[in-house]
């Protein structure tokens, strides 16, 4: 059985808006994003998978920052679809 919900905590952290569902004991058993928050951790996500990528990679052809800026929309296109 499930632990019973007794209450939501709410805490703000790097302007991060995060409520916490705790237990009857007070423990956290589950976090709650809003979509703006989410979509900022998504965001980073992206941004430091990109950047890992692009260091495994230092020994390809470099591209100058436009037609990177083109790949790149062109990757987000495609699978974004």
């Amino acid at each position: 059985m499930p632990p019973t919900i007794s209450k939501l905590k709410q805490r703000n952290q790097l302007e991060l808006k995060t409520l916490y569902i705790v237990d009857e004991n007070d423990q956290k058993i589950a976090v709650q994003l809003d979509i703006e928050t989410f979509e900022k951790i998504e965001n980073i996500l992206e941004n430091h998978a990109l950047y890992q990528l692009m260091l495994n990679n230092s020994d390809e052809e470099e591209l100058n920052l436009e037609d990177a800026i083109k790949h790149y929309k062109n990757l987000c296109e495609n699978q974004c679809s």
